[in-house]
């Protein structure tokens, strides 16, 4: 498949700053790992975050921790559920409109990685690193990231406020919690959400344009 290089340069006008998973993939991978792998260890983890006991970085992390699959049944998981012909489609959309395109995710660059270069797809990434030893898939910080977060690994805000400041018209998608503080940065019509954060934007009163998939996100801003 013929790589389609989607990565801002310096004359980039037009950003898509998008969450990964459960949004432009359609799973997420902690949850698929969990219902595959999991156990009380990996439900206890994200309870913890929920009640504010620990951070989502340090949730992810025990999540992963508490299952030793192996790196086969790791990758298993991610090529049983790949991204699918419309987001190629969705993102080759993009690309003849001019938009550029930047992945900020909470989850980690092991599956992300795989899943783009699958796709075809080269996009600028901020994630957390992972690496899979005696069978399990360890996360670590992203160390020297220009957008450090203590909460989430990465400061997906951050992101969006460096091309903001860049004079580049910024759009927005994403689904979850570490979702909300990014996507108010950015104006309605071009603020996309499903899951929680459209419930959690319905709420604040945040206007935002719903999306079921990440592919009706290329198409709106490609009209």
């Amino acid at each position: 498949m013929t790589p389609l290089l989607l990565a801002p340069t310096p004359e980039s006008r037009r950003v898509l700053v998008t969450d990964f998973d459960g949004t432009l993939w359609s799973h997420d991978y902690y949850l698929l790992f969990t219902d595959r792998y999991g156990g009380p260890a990996t439900l206890q983890a994200w309870h913890d975050y929920r009640r504010g006991d620990i951070t989502h970085f340090e949730a992810m992390r025990r999540i992963y921790a508490a299952a030793a699959p192996g790196e086969a049944a790791l990758r298993d998981l991610v090529q049983d559920h790949a991204l699918g012909p419309s987001v190629r489609a969705g993102a080759e959309r993009l690309h003849a409109a001019g938009w550029s395109l930047v992945v900020v995710s909470a989850g980690s660059l092991w599956y992300i990685e795989q899943l783009l270069a699958e796709a075809g797809l080269v996009a600028e990434v901020h994630s957390n690193p992972g690496r899979v030893i005696d069978g399990r898939l360890c996360l670590t910080r992203p160390e020297g990231s220009p957008y450090p977060s203590h909460q989430n690994g990465i400061d997906k805000g951050a992101v969006v406020r460096h091309w903001q400041g860049r004079g580049c018209t910024v759009a927005f998608a994403g689904d979850g919690y570490p979702d909300v503080e990014p996507a108010r940065l950015v104006s309605g019509e071009l603020r996309f959400a499903r899951g929680y954060l459209a419930e959690e934007l319905t709420t604040l009163g945040e206007p935002y344009i719903p999306f079921q998939h990440w592919s009706e996100v290329c198409g709106h801003l490609t009209r």
